[in-house]
């Protein structure tokens, strides 16, 4: 819904960011240390760090190594763990925003409602939620793909009569202590909330529609003398870093080369369910029957473990509504319930939520896309010039850091600013030809990889269409993306 009218003047930069997550941070870093323009940061929170400040639900982490999931042009070599929990990950980001003065170009609570493009001017105006008006030569949709929580569509949600609230909107003025929670999911978020709120809950009930492949967490403490090391010699740190990226990088080919290999996958996640699970009926239920990768796989080593506690339950049967004292599934249970706790995920098909894009020609970006999202190159779109999507279509990875991918996209969008000024040009957008060719040929990928077996993800449209993953090699992806094709783009 617009906002009201503003009642300031337009606030001009030459760049729009809107997100002050990891993408909208490394994008303003670089803008300021390679280029002399000037940017502002819309951020729809009272404070940057886009998912690692809103998912603070217990046992939040990362199931990317810590150094690895850091800019290479920002390292950090102090890392508490090798995988990093989520108040050192925001903790990182901030300390980002404060050393390069970022504040400053930062307007928070600025939730960005419209964009427009003006053919004239060639330029945006983006308008926020409460009626703030900014211009900008150039956009940068930073939003995230996990910003958007999914409420379930279960009926009778809302006469739950206790506490109801999704992960990523965790209560912590909630005590579960003695309380009987329902946790309703059992993807990323849940694996690692419910070990950490079993203990004290009096009863917890995890309701569970598809089972994960989980790994066991090759996590640990990174010793002092290793951080030590890792601050006084950088090509330590910078060459540990590289090792973990060419491991997680060989994971590639399982995913989009050789789907035969997810059997070994397969069978240390059923080693892992075995080791852990002694109970027959139990084991089956947390057993997948899909083919490692279809779904994303996760890590942890406490899930399974917290599943034979004897205050928790699995169950399987279908939800079929939500009762002021519980759930009711299809075998006509009720189960009853103090507290729900709803580990749905998030809308990661849908990169714009309920931002309007409007680009040359007065043409809606939601009404291009059609449902399915596409982008040359996951990052822009024909038809709408000067505009820039981090992390954007068919960018997603199933094996690798995103950080990888976010600094890839960076060198790109400032190739493609330095490009207009070595030409005088003041906008461009990629060929329609050229897009329309680079999204049949991530399709056609996409078909003969591990996404493409048969099971239902996060990952696809409601058709079933992948828009979230990328089907290759993250080095494949930094190298398309290290310098833009000027023949696929139409400059004005």
């Amino acid at each position: 819904m617009p906002g009201p009218a503003p009642t300031a003047p337009p606030e001009t930069a030459d760049v729009i960011i809107v997100g002050a997550g990891f993408s909208g941070i490394g994008a303003a870093i670089r803008l300021q240390r390679e280029t002399g323009l000037s940017f502002v940061i819309l951020e729809q929170a009272a404070a940057a760090g886009g998912t690692w400040r809103d998912n603070t639900y217990p046992g939040c982490a990362c199931d990317i190594p810590s150094h690895l999931y850091s800019f290479s042009f920002e390292p950090e070599p102090g890392w508490s763990r090798m995988y990093p929990r989520q108040q050192e990950i925001w903790d990182y980001l901030e300390r980002l925003t404060d050393k390069h003065g970022l504040r400053p170009a930062m307007r928070f609570s600025a939730r960005a409602a419209r964009a427009e493009y003006d053919e004239a001017a060639k330029g945006w105006t983006v308008s926020t939620a409460d009626g703030r008006v900014f211009r900008g030569r150039f956009l940068i949709s930073a939003i995230g793909a996990l910003s958007r929580p999914v409420l379930p569509d279960i009926a009778g949600l809302e006469r739950f009569a206790g506490p109801a609230f999704h992960t990523a909107q965790w209560r912590h003025d909630v005590d579960l202590t003695g309380k009987r929670v329902a946790v309703i999911g059992s993807g990323a978020s849940a694996i690692q909330a419910v070990p950490q709120i079993a203990p004290a809950a009096a009863r917890l009930t995890l309701f569970q529609r598809t089972p994960p492949w989980i790994l066991p967490k090759m996590d640990f403490a990174i010793p002092g003398w290793a951080r030590a090391l890792f601050r006084r010699l950088p090509c330590a740190r910078e060459t540990f870093r590289r090792l973990i990226y060419l491991r997680a990088e060989a994971g590639a080919v399982a995913f989009t080369k050789n789907i035969k290999a997810m059997r070994t996958v397969e069978r240390i996640g059923k080693r892992h369910i075995a080791r852990h699970i002694k109970d027959p009926a139990l084991r089956a239920a947390l057993t997948p029957d899909y083919t490692p990768g279809c779904k994303r796989i996760l890590i942890a080593n406490d899930f399974y473990p917290a599943m034979t506690r004897e205050n928790v339950s699995l169950v399987t049967e279908a939800i079929t509504g939500v009762e002021p004292g519980g759930v009711r599934t299809a075998d006509g249970a009720l189960h009853p319930a103090d507290v729900l706790v709803l580990a749905t995920g998030f809308n990661a098909v849908d990169p714009l939520g309920d931002f309007q894009i409007i680009g040359a020609g007065g043409r809606s970006l939601r009404d291009v896309w059609g449902g399915a999202p596409h982008a040359y190159l996951g990052m822009m779109t024909a038809g709408f010039p000067n505009l820039f999507f981090m992390l954007g279509p068919n960018t997603g990875l199933g094996h690798n850091s995103m950080i990888y991918m976010i600094e890839s996209q960076i060198a790109f969008i400032l190739d493609a600013m330095a490009e207009l000024d070595r030409r005088g040009a003041a906008a461009l957008a990629p060929a329609p030809a050229a897009e329309t060719a680079y999204n049949a040929a991530i399709q056609a990928r996409l078909a003969d990889t591990v996404w493409a077996t048969g099971c239902s993800s996060w990952y696809q449209t409601p058709d079933g269409k992948n828009v979230t993953l990328w089907p290759g090699f993250t080095f494949e992806y930094r190298r398309r993306t290290r310098r833009i094709r000027p023949a696929d783009f139409a400059f004005t």
